[in-house]
C-alpha cells in the first residue's frame, strides 16, 4: 500500500480514535500492539515483530541516522468516554501517551530508504515498573538517537529528566514500652520523623538560587510503624523519594545519605540502616547534538517560533535509554501533561495533527545534519 497516499490528516485523526478506544492499562497492551502491527503493516514498515515482553517493534527506512521513535501502548486504570468536542479528542490515553505515539508512527512512516532508518517502538508498561524500556535496553540496540513520545505540547522539547534514588530507612529504637510510660523507651516513630527531617536537611541545603529543574529535592512517601494502639513503637520503616538534578550523580547523593544516616543514628544512640529500593541516573541530552538542533529546526518550520527547551522535574524511560547507550534522547509530543491522569484527559486535534508535520520535518533535518556531522 502507498504510504503516503493512506496518511491524510482526516486518516490520523481516525487512527487515533481507533486507538483510544482499546482499553490499554499497564501489562494489558496487546489490543494496541495487534493495532499498531495492524497498521505497521499497511504502512509499509518491515520486520514487524512483538518482543518477549510485548513491546511491538517495526522498522522503516535504512541507511543513517538510526532513530528510535518509541512511545508507550499502556495507560493509567480508569475508563474515559471517547468522544470529539470542538477541537478536542476525549478518551484515556489521549494526552499520555496515545497521541504522541501515533503522531510518531505516522511520521515514521514518511521516512523514504536512504533517509535513514527508523525503529519504531510501542513499549508496555511505562504507567507501572518499565519492564518494555528496561527490556529493550537489555537488546544493546544499535541506534544513534532516540526521540520518546510523552505530552510536552508544540513548542517545548523535553532535553532533561532528573534522577532518583528511592530508600527505606529503618529506625530500630531497641525496646518498646506500654503508651502509659512512655518514658521508659524511645519511639520509632518519632525517631524516625527527625531522622528524615535531618537528611532532607543535609541533601537539600545550599540550593537557594537553583530553579526547581536544577533542585535535589527529597519527599517522605511512606511510613510504616507500630503494632498497638497502647504500645510505644520500636521500629518504624520510612520510605524517601530523592529526585536527583543533572549536575549530579546517584553516587554522590548515596556518600550524602549514608553519612547522614550514621552522624544521626550516633547523635540520637538509635540504631538506623537504609536500603536502596529504586536507583536511576538524570539524564540531559547535549544541546548542540543534531538531535536537538533538528528538533528546534523542525519546531520552527512549523510553528515559526523556536521551541522552549526543557528540564523535568520527573524521572522517565528516557533516563534508561540515554545513560545506557550514551546516545542523545529527548522526548516531545503533542498534549498538555497536566491532562494526562485526569478524567477529562483530551488532545488538541490540531496540535496532534501539527505535532506529525514536526516530527517529520525534524527526521529531514536530522539526517541532513547527522550526515555534515560525520563528514
Amino acid at each position: 500500500m502507498d504510504s503516503v497516499f493512506t496518511i491524510t490528516p482526516r486518516f490520523s485523526v481516525k487512527m487515533l480514535e481507533k486507538a483510544l478506544r482499546l482499553y490499554t492499562p499497564s501489562l494489558s497492551e496487546k489490543p494496541m500492539a495487534d493495532f499498531l502491527a495492524d497498521k505497521c503493516d499497511d504502512l509499509g514498515f518491515e520486520d514487524i515483530h512483538t518482543d518477549e515482553v510485548g513491546n511491538i517493534i517495526a522498522m522503516k527506512g535504512s541507511g543513517s541516522p538510526k532513530v528510535l521513535l518509541c512511545g508507550h501502548m499502556d495507560t493509567v486504570p480508569g475508563k474515559i468516554k471517547v468522544r470529539k468536542e470542538g477541537n478536542y479528542l476525549y478518551g484515556r490515553g489521549a494526552s499520555d501517551a496515545k497521541a504522541p505515539l501515533m503522531a510518531m508512527l505516522f511520521a515514521a512512516a514518511t521516512i523514504q530508504n536512504n533517509n535513514g532508518t527508523i525503529m519504531f517502538v510501542g513499549a508496555v508498561d511505562e504507567e507501572g515498573n518499565a519492564i518494555g524500556v528496561k527490556n529493550l535496553v537489555t537488546k544493546k540496540l544499535d541506534i544513534d538517537y532516540a526521540i520518546f513520545g510523552e505530552p510536552s505540547g508544540l513548542k517545548q522539547v523535553t532535553i532533561a529528566y532528573k534522577g532518583r534514588i528511592a530508600i527505606n530507612l529503618k529506625v530500630d529504637v531497641g525496646n518498646s514500652a506500654h503508651a502509659s510510660a512512655p518514658w521508659l523507651s524511645k519511639n520509632a516513630i518519632e525517631e524516625s520523623l527527625i531522622f528524615t527531617r535531618d537528611l532532607r536537611k543535609v541533601l537539600e541545603e545550599g540550593q537557594d538560587k537553583k530553579n526547581k529543574g536544577m533542585m535535589l529535592t527529597v519527599a517522605l512517601t511512606e511510613i510504616k510503624g507500630g503494632t498497638s494502639h497502647n504500645i510505644i513503637p520500636q521500629q518504624c520503616d520510612a520510605i524517601m523519594d530523592i529526585r536527583i538534578p543533572v549536575d549530579m550523580n546517584c553516587k554522590m547523593v548515596e556518600e550524602k545519605i549514608a553519612n547522614s544516616v550514621q552522624e544521626v543514628s550516633k547523635k540520637r544512640q538509635v540504631e538506623a540502616f537504609y536500603s536502596i529500593l529504586d536507583e536511576t541516573e538524570p539524564f540531559e541530552a547535549p544541546h548542540n547534538s543534531p538531535l536537538v538542533r533538528a528538533f528546534t529546526l523542525g519546531v520552527m518550520d512549523v510553528e515559526h517560533t523556536r521551541p522552549t527547551l526543557i528540564r523535568k522535574t520527573g524521572t522517565g524511560d528516557m533516563n534508561i535509554i540515554g545513560t545506557q547507550l550514551k546516545v542523545p534522547v529527548v522526548t516531545y509530543g503533542p498534549g498538555d501533561p497536566h491532562s494526562s491522569h485526569t478524567i477529562d484527559e483530551k488532545v488538541s486535534i490540531d496540535e496532534y495533527l501539527r505535532s506529525i508535520e514536526v516530527l517529520k520535518h525534524t527526521l529531514q533535518h536530522l539526517k541532513r545534519l547527522h550526515d555534515k556531522k560525520k563528514k
